[in-house]
């Protein structure tokens, strides 16, 4: 891998993670889940609630939202509810934090945008 200006690694193909992610108008997430009315990050048929005011993504014990994949770091991301709106925030991650194919340090969140953490593609939906 190259390194960017930022000296972090480069994502390999950030772009393949989204052809991966679900798609399309259907605003209750994949037709297997059978989601009440919140916020989530969905993760293949996992539904993860954020109902926290802020919520701590990665793969070390004290996540609040635990991802067990080795290229997700220890303290990933964070998400953080600031009203009606949601923002992720990267947490100094090696891999970085990549919404909708772009590397953020940070974004706010909107109705189906894919978040891509190392290699862990995640989907926000927003059901309320």
């Amino acid at each position: 891998m190259t390194a960017l200006a930022n000296d972090r690694p480069a994502i390999e193909d950030p772009t393949a993670a989204l052809e991966a992610a679900p798609h399309g108008d259907d605003h209750r997430g994949d037709a297997r889940l059978q989601l009440d009315p919140g916020r989530y990050l969905l993760c293949g048929s996992d539904a993860h609630v954020l109902s926290a005011d802020v919520t701590h993504v990665g793969r070390g014990i004290v996540a609040d939202l635990r991802l067990d994949d080795h290229t997700v770091s220890a303290r990933h991301a964070i998400v953080v509810a600031r009203g009606d709106r949601l923002r992720i925030l990267d947490d100094r991650s090696t891999n970085g934090t990549v919404v909708n194919g772009r590397r953020v340090d940070e974004a706010e969140l909107h109705d189906g945008d894919v978040v891509v953490l190392g290699r862990v593609v995640l989907t926000y939906r927003d059901l309320r």
